[in-house]
């Protein structure tokens, strides 16, 4: 994906001032404009200077380091715009962060998937079997298939090992504790590997959806865990959602049925009262968004279009000069990303959120 030429980008704005409905860019689905492709052209370009020659993200914000996490949503935002580890424009910066994450679970005898001094490592571990997983399949060399198969089954089991008693993650996948946050990012990533064949006890997943389930409150919201309830968090029930979705659970109006299906429908209850404008999430604003697109995409329909042609027009507001975003206290890397995989998500390219 390349920036448009400027007279597309020039009509589709005066057309926006015209009042007219916005027009599609060459080639494109139909809710991305002119000025939403080149606003991701920036970002991906944005992303790829900023990758370091060992393939990794600049990973401190606030003295804190993230390589993995970075590593993996910067990963993700390349793949959302077509790119594979073999073929597309950024497929060298594809291929680079998925050595990376190997080589970083490689140099941990039981798969973890964290980088030096990985704060909170459970995003990290949980967002790199997300990449990992998609990458898988895509590689047309067999050493690196082979590579990533094999630290997949070990990522997985350190995962299933180190679920709590009541099925979630704290900030250590190894154990400890639980959470919502972290194990919405833990039941993603198994989804992920067991779509694309990697075998994941079917416990495991039961158990971590039911968490969630006994997570949720009667408002239909999430809480921030099983033992420290108090109210839901907006943030925790998009990522829930998203994470029904991929394992399979849906409300009635994707296709679901029975008490699973009514919880879902309970979720989107609470979060059409909680988000009823997407500018009013603040502190977590792109994590919320990250996973509440791709619930509104797996939905479809009426509400999807509503909500990208706010996100979008949102985005684009809060955009920088040199192409990125920052914001949720976290840098411009993991900003930048979750922007890039939000507004690419109609191209429909990324595995985890296929319809």
């Amino acid at each position: 994906m390349r920036l448009l030429a400027a007279w597309a980008v020039a009509a589709a704005l005066a057309a926006a001032a015209a009042g007219a409905d916005p027009v599609a860019a060459p080639g494109m689905p139909a809710e991305m404009t002119p000025p939403v492709v080149a606003a991701v052209d920036g970002g991906l370009r944005f992303l790829a200077k900023m990758q370091q020659p060992n393939g990794s993200f600049p990973a401190k914000w606030d003295s804190r380091a993230y390589p993995a996490a970075m590593t993996s949503l910067a990963g993700m935002a390349f793949l959302a715009g077509g790119s594979t580890p073999e073929a597309g424009p950024h497929a060298e910066n594809v291929k680079k962060a998925m050595v990376y994450l190997l080589e970083l679970g490689e140099s941990h005898r039981d798969g973890l998937i964290t980088g030096p001094e990985e704060y909170r490592s459970t995003y990290g571990h949980g967002w790199g079997m997300l990449f990992l997983a998609q990458c898988y399949g895509m590689e047309r060399d067999t050493r690196y298939e082979k590579r990533i198969k094999a630290l997949l089954d070990k990522a997985v089991m350190v995962v299933a090992r180190g679920q709590s008693p009541r099925g979630g993650w704290l900030y250590s996948p190894i154990g400890g504790g639980d959470e919502g946050s972290t194990t919405a990012t833990v039941l993603q990533g198994l989804r992920a590997c067991r779509n694309v064949g990697i075998k994941v006890p079917r416990t495991t997943i039961d158990r971590a959806v039911g968490y969630l389930r006994y997570c949720q409150n009667p408002d239909g919201g999430i809480a921030y865990s099983a033992s420290n309830r108090g109210g839901s968090r907006p943030a925790l029930a998009a990522a829930a959602v998203a994470c029904f979705y991929a394992a399979g659970v849906y409300d009635r109006q994707t296709g679901g049925a029975g008490p699973e299906a009514i919880m879902v429908e309970k979720l989107w209850r609470y979060l059409k009262v909680a988000t009823k404008n997407v500018e009013d999430i603040e502190g977590f604003y792109f994590y919320h968004n990250f996973y509440l697109a791709q619930g509104m995409y797996h939905r479809a329909g009426r509400e999807w279009d509503q909500y990208y042609r706010q996100i979008a027009r949102d985005l684009l507001r809060r955009r920088a000069a040199d192409g990125s975003w920052n914001g949720d206290n976290v840098g411009p890397i993991y900003a930048t990303a979750i922007a890039c995989v939000i507004l690419q998500l109609p191209c429909g390219y990324l595995p985890i959120c296929q319809r």
